[in-house]
């Protein structure tokens, strides 16, 4: 899965000022927490990863032993 980038969703110029203040807070708050989930994807798949692979490292010790 991509990741995406805060100007992917960013709104430029004009069209940004035309947003009342309770939505472009709304807005702001959602792109936050939509940055963080992914962050936290992130993390937990290299977590994953590094643990899939000491799994891994482990029984290959057994199966030499």
């Amino acid at each position: 899965m991509p990741g995406f980038a805060m100007s992917d969703f960013s709104m430029s110029g004009p069209s940004l000022r035309r947003l009342d203040p309770e939505r472009y807070r709304r807005r702001v708050q959602l792109l936050a927490e939509m940055a963080e989930a992914q962050s936290l994807r992130t993390r937990v798949a290299l977590r994953r990863a590094r643990m899939d692979r000491l799994r891994e490292i482990i029984a290959e010790r057994k199966r030499i032993a």
